[in-house]
């Protein structure tokens, strides 16, 4: 059948006895937008360039979107028009649960869009696996710790597995632990020009696979893991680490010991491996994965959770004990997560989570996305209009939206690029 004359006849059975077409309450499209926050990792003209707009000068390192309490999207135009008004993409999931369900209605989208910029290092950081946050929670609530104290792990009860697809021609990462042949070519390079301070660590790590005995020694905050760091970083300064085999890892070395020197982290980065993305190219990162991304713009994807144990190469408060608990020693290169090509101008992107990333090019002539439940999205390079057989709704660059799931199958039109994060079809990605 005629696309067009589908819809004709779609739209006929919603007309109302009196001729005035009923708007069907489980329809909707909204407009987002969001304040970008601040952190001082982030780049001051990575996210402006993304959205179009003149940078402020600020740092400008991630933009959220979805219904986290921590930054929760604003709404800012709805298809089709409402008289109603709610502020926040929560508020309008409170008013009308159907949207995406009551339980999102009640604790929010279980997923998190997130545009993220990087300018240096973020924290070594682990996330929990859904029974771990869920005890982590628990106990700190036990222990009366308020949720928003600095020193709390666990601000909910949910894992944080994530996805980061490179927009920047290149995105830098930490992730994981290098295979053991790896450590101990490092090794013997430390030992062959016998870098000071660092002895307790050759020993450790005589045996490579000990990689959780030198990370307990190295976060202990014992003088002598301080004194192995800044000897480290001295060896990685000089000609002879530049034109090392090893070069590349001591020039990771140098990267981070100019935003955090003397940290013990940089020794723990020497031990990880460094992935670089090109556009396009993604990186999954699991609980139990030590990781820290290092520099680019990337559109990541999350469960809805804030849940982070840090270990190093920041101000913020450190749980040594915990992240040694939460973490994986497996030693082996990152996989890259490949995109499968679902049709001509669509990608999907699918961890093992419950929840996939799609790029659908709107330049692609009558191009249709199913939907199985609710979905927000990020447009990029220039406008994309969104159509469905009840809204249409065009989102400018840099624009954002929330997409309830009745607006399945969703056509794009346009030039610009959308970003389509959708939760896995039955599966419930908070548990």
């Amino acid at each position: 059948m005629n696309p067009t004359v589908a819809r004709a006849r779609k739209a006929l059975k919603r007309f109302m006895y009196d001729g005035r077409r009923a708007p069907r309450e489980e329809s909707m499209i909204i407009e987002l937008a969001n304040t970008p926050r601040d952190y001082s990792w982030g780049s001051t003209t990575g996210i402006p360039e993304f959205l179009g707009i003149e940078p402020d000068g600020r740092p400008q390192a991630e933009l959220w979107l979805g219904t986290h309490a921590g930054s929760p999207a604003r709404a800012v135009r709805v298809a089709p028009d409402r008289e109603e008004r709610h502020p926040t993409l929560s508020d309008w999931l409170h008013a009308h649960p159907h949207l995406a369900g009551a339980d999102a209605a009640a604790a929010g989208l279980p997923i998190l869009l997130k545009l993220l910029s990087a300018d240096s290092p973020l924290s070594l950081q682990v996330h929990p696996t859904p029974q771990q946050a869920r005890a982590g929670f628990d106990e700190e609530n036990a222990r009366g710790i308020p949720i928003g104290d600095p020193a709390r792990n666990y601000k909910d009860p949910f894992p944080k597995p994530e996805i980061i697809v490179a927009v920047s021609r290149r995105f830098d990462a930490l992730c994981g632990f290098r295979p053991a042949d790896e450590v101990s070519a490092i090794m013997a390079e430390i030992e062959e020009h016998d870098v000071p301070a660092t002895g307790a660590l050759r020993e450790i790590l005589a045996d490579p696979t000990r990689i959780g005995d030198a990370l307990a020694w190295l976060l202990s905050g014992a003088p002598e893991a301080a004194e192995c760091a800044v000897s480290v970083e001295s060896f990685a300064q000089k000609e002879v680490a530049a034109t090392s085999p090893s070069a590349p890892s001591w020039a990771t070395v140098r990267e981070i010991a100019a935003h955090y020197p003397g940290d013990p982290g940089i020794v723990v980065a020497l031990l990880m491996n460094r992935v670089s993305l090109r556009r396009g190219q993604a990186l999954f990162a699991p609980a139990g994965i030590l990781h820290a991304y290092l520099s680019g713009v990337g559109v990541e994807l999350m469960i809805a959770s804030d849940n982070v144990v840090r270990g190093g190469l920041t101000p913020k408060h450190i749980d040594t004990l915990e992240l040694l608990r939460l973490l994986s020693f497996e030693q082996q290169p990152p996989e890259l997560l490949e995109a499968r090509r679902v049709a001509p101008g669509l990608v999907a992107y699918e961890p093992p989570a419950p929840f996939a990333l799609w790029a659908a090019d709107s330049a692609q002539p009558d191009l249709q996305i199913p939907l199985a439940g609710p979905a927000l999205a990020l447009i990029e390079g220039a406008d994309v209009t969104l159509e469905s057989p009840d809204t249409s709704l065009t989102l400018p660059r840099g624009g954002a939206g929330f997409i309830s799931p009745d607006e399945s199958p969703l056509t794009v039109h346009g030039s610009g690029l959308l970003w389509l994060a959708v939760t896995s079809a039955n599966s419930d990605a908070r548990h």
